[in-house]
């Protein structure tokens, strides 16, 4: 049985280790997410280095070419989620963050069609597939670390920043692009302008991996370790995962549906729409995208302050609710113009940040700790490779098949009427303990070492 003091060290890290461990989970978050947005920003010249033929054909491959990194997710998740629950979860985030930037750089690298013929669109799969494999353990043990190093009363506030990191990716990315574009010549954009923000993603790596290899395993897994009780081997937590826990599983799969459909609509799918359909300029696009962006990264502190108060699961209804009723009328604004364009990003982004906000503190709760890591991880990333990477492509297609350009709003308000199901279903976990082998909000008996705490 663990000690007082090995619980008590959770709710009293001194400030500058919870710092830091905040900043190494945002950190890793954001060069993932820094690659996403510059390939969504860039796609337009992407399609026009690696796949001849006409605009649209070439725009729907390179869409396509993005959607094959959450392919191989699921494989990742199956990979890393174990581990990380045997070895410890810092030793894994060290491996991803590696593979991640250095296959975000050498993107960059890759010549084009004209150079290298169909060699050029082979190397951008395989190493979307690198950058898949990768984060299918980076963001589920980057949210399991941030969990398991905050108090749990701020679990919801400390957590936020993990998403803080994901908005601050995309925006760098948007910036980084927006300002390539500002000071380069078209000829010059097409060959290595587009480049430039590929290559950035080996430096933020680096930064990303020291501040990781400065930290200590996470409290309450050093805590189940001391105990003996860390799972002995995968067979065996894969075991358990389908007999005793496939209903968080399930449950977490259903939120994610709602949460990355939303998520990839409004974040990688928008700058294409936005220019495609509405008829925006790349900079203007990139304008909007950047100022929306810098709202949500404002609020979203406040609300994961917010869902440690109130609970996760109001915020989620009130998100989800308000995404089925706006999603339609944002969709029709941002058709006025730039500034409602501005307005109706705004509206939706905002929304979406009281899902987003919550996400680090919500979903690793939903597992006990010896299979929290690989619990989340599979179900994230399965559920992640069906509905949330397809989402751009997807929403490309349904535009060509109807032609309706409002078929981006009606899949997002279908994605969250299933996250509605499922989130009925899911234990309120504000506040409450995630350490030992019980599932917080569910068992009712608390783990020996919140006892010790009272």
């Amino acid at each position: 049985m663990a000690s007082a003091s090995s619980s008590a060290e959770q709710e009293t890290l001194p400030p500058g280790v919870l710092r830091r461990a905040i900043a190494a989970s945002a950190m890793g978050n954001a060069t993932e997410w820094f690659d996403y947005g510059v390939y969504a920003f860039t796609v337009s010249y992407i399609s026009a280095a690696f796949f001849p033929g006409d605009t649209g054909s070439a725009t729907l491959y390179a869409l396509l070419v993005f959607a094959v990194s959450f392919v191989v997710r699921p494989l990742g998740g199956l990979v890393w989620g174990p581990l990380g629950d045997r070895l410890g979860r810092r030793q894994v985030l060290a491996l991803t963050i590696i593979l991640m930037a250095g296959a975000t750089f050498c993107v960059g690298l890759v010549p084009g069609y004209d150079v290298i013929g169909f060699w050029a669109p082979l190397l951008l799969v395989l190493l979307r597939m690198i950058q898949g494999f990768s984060t299918g353990g980076e963001y589920g043990g980057a949210a399991t670390f941030m969990a398991e190093y905050s108090p749990d009363r701020k679990r919801g506030f400390c957590g936020s920043f993990l998403e803080f990191g994901t908005l601050g990716g995309y925006a760098l990315g948007a910036i980084v692009v927006l300002a390539v574009e500002l000071f380069s010549s078209d000829p010059f954009m097409s060959t290595w302008g587009w480049r430039i923000p590929f290559l950035i993603a080996g430096p933020m790596g680096l930064i990303g991996l020291y501040l990781r290899t400065k930290l200590e395993e996470t409290p309450v897994f050093r805590e189940l370790d001391a105990e003996g009780e860390v799972e002995s081997t995968p067979t065996h937590e894969f075991k358990d995962l389908v007999t005793e826990y496939w209903k968080p599983l399930l449950l977490l799969g259903g939120l994610v549906i709602a949460l990355n459909v939303t998520n990839y609509t409004l974040l990688s799918y928008m700058p294409t729409y936005l220019e495609t359909q509405i008829g925006l300029t790349s900079t203007a696009s990139l304008s909007l995208f950047i100022v929306g962006q810098l709202v949500m990264m404002a609020v979203i502190p406040f609300a994961g302050g917010l869902s440690d108060r109130v609970g996760r699961k109001p915020l989620w209804y009130g998100s989800l609710v308000g995404l089925i009723v706006l999603a339609v009328p944002m969709y029709l604004l941002m058709r006025q113009g730039f500034g409602w364009a501005i307005l109706a990003f705004a509206v939706l982004g905002l929304l979406y940040v009281l899902q987003l906000s919550t996400i680090s503190a919500t979903f690793p709760a939903m597992f006990p700790t010896h299979v929290r890591f690989a619990g989340f991880a599979i179900a994230y990333n399965v559920s992640t490779s069906l509905f949330g990477g397809t989402a751009p492509a997807v929403n490309e297609l349904l535009i060509e098949w109807t032609g309706n350009t409002l078929m981006p709003a009606f899949y997002m308000m279908a994605a969250c009427a299933i996250g509605l199901v499922a989130l009925y279903f899911v234990a309120e976990t504000a506040g409450a303990s995630i350490r030992g082998r019980g599932i917080p909000g569910v068992d009712t008996e608390p783990h020996p070492t919140a006892l010790a705490e009272k």
